[in-house]
Order: structure tokens, then sequence, then C-alpha cells
């Protein structure tokens, strides 16, 4: 993902170890679990309120459309270009 390999993950959790104590370490991964579901949530939400505009906005559904449109035409002009 980053680069990290087992060694060097390894020496991080030791560094935890030693900065946090063992005994902390369960309620820092399990606040840390609790925040990245609670991101990804929020982030859900915006997706589903960004395509709730696209329905309820007047012209929007339009615009959409004719964009996407664009973006295949431009696609299909690249694949010929790849294929010459």
């Amino acid at each position: 993902m980053f680069g990290l390999g087992t060694p060097e993950l390894i020496v991080i959790l030791g560094i935890a170890v030693l900065v946090f104590g063992g005994k902390k370490l369960p309620e820092i991964g399990s606040g840390l679990g609790k925040a990245i579901s609670s991101f990804k949530n929020g982030m859900d939400d915006i997706e589903e309120s960004g395509k709730k505009i696209i329905e309820d906005v007047p012209g929007v559904k339009e615009v959409s459309a004719v964009k996407d449109k664009i973006d295949a035409v431009k696609d299909m002009k690249n694949i010929t270009k790849v294929l010459k």
C-alpha cells in the first residue's frame, strides 16, 4: 500500500506498545475503527445527497446524460487511436 512491509509494521507496532502501553492499544484501535467507520458513512451520505441533487434539480439530469455521451465518444476516439 505505502511500501510498508512486515518488518516496518512490526517496528511501528513495537513503538506503539512502548508509547501507549499494552492496555491502551485495544482502546485506541477501537476508537480508530469507529472513526474510520463514521468517516465512510459520512462519505456515503454525501454521495447519496449528490445523487438526489442530480435527480431533483431540473436540467441537471439532462446535462449529466449529455456529459456521459460525450465521455463515451471520447473513449471510442481513444480506442481508434490505439487500434491504428
